[in-house]
């Protein structure tokens, strides 16, 4: 046949929007379709009959669905087992090659492909031999039909002869439903050389001792895992580390692995023993043996490192290092279930519990500046001085009170000093000065610089200082081992008190009130004590009543107080004598010459604030 032309008419369309299925009118390729044409004869029959007189009009049948062939037989695919022969020219040891094919026949369009499966390792291009296409079977161009194929048959394609030896379930149902006579099944040809290549299986004869390959097979990849210490605290620099055990059941090794920590100062080495063999009693010729040098054989051991040896709770020496085993993980523990009967593994603790902290112990106050001061020393490598309350020291800056205390002591000339007590409340501090007395025999002037003075049978570890509240009329301070007796207070010390009078006991406030009360007694009272003052202190009072009455009018009496504050430096209130007219002279304060021959006789330190 020369037959080109193989298209198929369109069975599927749209009318209005919907689908239709029309008759096909010719066959494929364009051929007159055989089934609905009638021969001459029939038709002259069937023009002569008239079944209407007989049986009436006959209702026409309605026509039966058409289903496309690519609709009936879609994803229906037969298949067959084959295989082909293919020569081996240039090889000595096989002349040819056998080789296994699947053929497929898609009855959707009558399709055909041949599919090789792919061996592993077969060094052949192997997979899809042939596409899906259909398949010449003759020079005539006919192609192959399902009905030519079969079991038992040579079918050639592209010039290979394939030996179909079986096919599929689907594929024989479907052949036979289709009145097909299938052939019997055929065995599948093997390759020679393949089967040349195949070994025998190994029949064993298991040994009287344990197989180590059986133990290989069986134990591969299992190991039981142990936790263990190595405690080294008795030697010099010694410390307890902790280590990891691995036993390696396929064949009896041991390896040791170190577990580090966070900036554990430590190399970071995984191993502290490679996987060995663990020798657990030598020979008794073998202790000499140069284990560093050699590898130690059955030879020279009695008896290996087992699992049996192994036991959580108790130590075991391996390379002279003695490891105490506290815990293992969940396999080991059903491995010893199952292999010893051993249940009761414990899970020891090894934690060392941290010693209490010990308490620092300041050494011995030295006298030498504050406690709080000296302590640092004790706390930092660079001491830090101690932290300030900045909101006291602001609030309380420049009040300082100020009192008057005599010495309490047995000696006769220390009975008639006096002393000035300046508080700081601002820091708490506390400094003496003793007003110079005439032909006295001792030196005045500074007695105690600014410091915290600390309060008789307190200890050093929780000092208590003296605080305003300690310091009333007749209140007796401890300083150094002095003690002092306050006598009289300035006019600021009661209005701070009152103030404050939380901060103060009822009879220290009680006492200062009343003391204030003698002061302002009648004059004549007064009078009468000034007869019996000391010459000097009457000349000194008239001194500053004179400058008083000088400097009402003055303009810069703010500036005369700060001068005064300035070369005060010890806050005492008091300046020497050629300072306080030194001061007079810079600010160009009027001093009369009868002032200057004043100074001239006057022995006491005048008292600043009171001039001003």
């Amino acid at each position: 046949s020369t037959k080109t032309a193989f298209h198929r008419s369109q069975t599927l369309g749209y009318r209005n929007g919907y689908a239709i299925v029309r008759r096909p009118t010719v066959g494929i390729g364009g051929d007159r379709l055989q089934f609905n044409q009638l021969s001459q004869a029939k038709l002259d029959e069937l023009a002569s009959k008239a079944p209407v007189l007989t049986y009436g009009q006959p209702k026409q049948a309605p026509p039966a669905d058409f289903i496309p062939a690519h609709v009936a037989f879609d994803k229906k695919v037969l298949k067959f087992d084959a295989y082909f022969q293919e020569d081996v020219p240039m090889s000595t040891e096989e002349q040819y090659r056998i080789r296994q094919v699947n053929i497929y026949y898609y009855l959707e369009d009558d399709s055909m492909s041949v599919i090789e499966p792919v061996v592993e390792n077969s060094g052949i291009p192997q997979g899809k031999l042939i596409k899906r296409q259909r398949l010449a079977k003759n020079d005539r161009g006919d192609h192959y039909h399902w009905k030519d194929l079969n079991r038992g048959i040579n079918i050639t394609i592209y010039g290979k002869t394939f030996r179909v030896v079986d096919c599929d379930q689907f594929t024989q149902v479907f052949l036979e439903s289709q009145g097909i006579e299938l052939n019997p099944p055929e065995k599948m040809a093997l390759d020679p050389y393949t089967e040349l290549r195949k070994q025998p299986l190994r029949k064993y004869v298991t040994p009287s001792d344990f197989d180590q390959l059986k133990q290989f097979l069986t134990f591969d990849k299992q190991v039981l895992r142990f936790y263990a210490i190595w405690d080294d605290t008795d030697s010099m620099y010694g410390e307890c580390r902790t280590y990891i055990i691995h036993y390696y059941l396929m064949d009896d090794t041991v390896e040791i692995r170190e577990v580090h920590e966070r900036n554990d100062g430590r190399d970071p080495f995984p191993l502290l023993m490679n996987r060995q063999r663990m020798p657990k009693v030598l020979v008794e010729n073998a202790k000499n043996f140069p284990q560093c040098v050699l590898e130690i054989s059955d030879q020279e051991v009695l008896e290996w490192y087992t699992a049996k040896d192994f036991i959580v709770g108790k130590s075991l020496t391996i390379l002279g290092r003695t490891f105490f085993i506290y815990d293992c993980d969940p396999f080991t523990r059903r491995y010893y279930k199952e292999k010893f009967g051993i249940t009761d593994l414990p899970c020891i603790d090894v934690n060392k519990q941290e010693p209490p902290p010990v308490k620092q112990e300041l050494p011995p106050y030295n006298g030498f500046g504050l406690v709080e001061d000296s302590a640092q020393n004790c706390f930092a490598l660079i001491p830090k001085a101690p932290k300030k309350d900045v909101i006291k020291m602001l609030v309380n800056d420049n009040k300082v009170l100020r009192y008057l205390a005599a010495l309490e002591s047995p000696i006769p000339e220390d009975k008639d000093r006096r002393f000035v007590f300046s508080y700081f409340l601002a820091t708490d501090m506390i400094s003496i000065f003793e007003p110079p007395v005439r032909n006295s025999g001792i030196i005045g002037g500074k007695y105690l610089g600014r410091t915290k003075v600390v309060k008789p049978y307190s200890t050093v570890d929780n000092p208590i200082y003296y605080g305003p509240s300690d310091f009333f009329i007749g209140a007796v301070i401890e300083v150094f081992g002095h003690r002092f007796i306050i006598l009289d207070t300035d006019e600021y010390v009661l209005k701070y008190m009152e103030s404050n009078a939380a901060q103060y006991s009822p009879e220290a406030l009680a006492s200062v009130q009343k003391h204030v009360r003698k002061l302002e007694a009648p004059a004549s009272e007064s009078e009468s004590k000034q007869t019996e003052k000391d010459p000097g202190v009457q000349k000194l009072e008239a001194l500053i009543d004179t400058v008083q009455k000088q400097l009402k009018d003055h303009s810069c009496k703010d500036n005369i107080r700060e001068a005064f504050q300035i070369y005060d430096k010890e806050a005492s209130g008091y300046v020497d004598r050629d300072m306080f007219f030194k001061i007079c002279e810079s600010l160009n304060v009027p001093v009369d010459d009868s002032l200057v021959k004043e100074r001239q006789g006057l022995t006491l330190l005048p008292d600043w604030n009171a001039v001003v």
